[in-house]
């Protein structure tokens, strides 16, 4: 994130999960949970590893400290959430029965190898909202990350407060970015985070025009060992999704970007959910 031009109260909420001035409820509501189907380590879609033997899965998953997830349901024949580009969707939950989450990473500043290697062992999907001011500086290392199966949307190209720019200059932020990362990638993206949360009926018009079908929130924020709920009870619910942050030890009080995965991995873990796919279902 360009600290420089947002200033230290920026940072501040940034360490804070992103602040999010921006409260619409829920796309669906919560049902009964029920639990996911306990299999391999590795999530459907296109996921392009092979599955592991389960010896192997075990050995891979405790590398990290934490044990092998669940392989999630099969994905839903149509997505529960319908993606418009006249009027794009405002998501920060996926309408589910399931115990089943999605884990979300924004920006791209961190670049931490063991990372890959991570996701490799664990065969978890995630999805990336990136800023082309981090992609350039490497983008060979995001491509690793898209060949696991998982896939890169929206951030803006530098990541301002869409809220203090004009519905042109919106446009141009949201735009360029899908413009650079179907140039590095070859996929435009379709869904959109705006960054802190905030946006604008500017910036939903801005994002239908650029090909954004919905704007992706979220209801829970990671922290350097813990979550930050959007409710007093601290606890996950089915379809939510989860934001975390392409980190370093600098951002995180020396504490390594895997280990704060390994956190995040433990407390989801730790409630019976495993990890889904955000596009299977949106």
């Amino acid at each position: 994130m360009r600290l420089g031009v947002v200033g230290a109260v920026v940072a501040a909420l940034l360490l804070a999960g992103c602040g999010d001035d921006n409260k619409p409820k829920p796309f669906g509501q919560n049902m009964p949970s029920a639990g996911a189907v306990p299999s391999g380590s590795v999530a459907p879609g296109n996921n392009t590893q092979a599955a592991p033997a389960p010896g192997d899965v075990q050995a891979a998953a405790a590398r990290w400290g934490i044990k092998p997830f669940a392989a999630p349901p099969k994905p839903p024949a149509q997505k529960p959430v319908k993606a418009n580009l006249s009027a794009p969707v405002v998501v920060r939950q996926v309408p589910t029965d399931q115990k089943i989450v999605f884990v979300t990473l924004d920006d791209g500043a961190e670049k931490d190898p063991k990372f890959l290697d991570m996701l490799k062992d664990l065969g978890v999907p995630v999805t990336m909202f990136l800023n082309d001011t981090y992609i350039k500086q490497n983008p060979d290392y995001f491509k690793k990350l898209q060949q696991l199966g998982n896939t890169i949307q929206n951030h803006t190209v530098d990541h301002p407060n869409l809220k203090t720019l004009s519905a042109e200059a919106q446009k141009r932020e949201i735009c360029g970015d899908s413009d650079a990362i179907a140039a590095a990638y070859g996929k435009r993206p379709v869904l959109f985070r705006p960054p802190f949360g905030n946006y604008n009926d500017a910036t939903l018009k801005a994002a239908g025009e650029c090909g954004m079908g919905a704007i992706i929130l979220w209801r829970e924020s990671m922290q350097i060992n813990d979550m930050q709920y959007d409710e007093g009870l601290k606890k996950l619910h089915p379809g939510d999704i989860i934001l975390a942050h392409f980190r370093g030890p600098s951002e995180l009080k020396g504490t390594t970007m895997t280990q704060m995965m390994a956190n995040l991995f433990k407390k989801i873990q730790e409630q019976g959910f495993t990890i889904a796919r955000l596009d299977d279902y949106v």
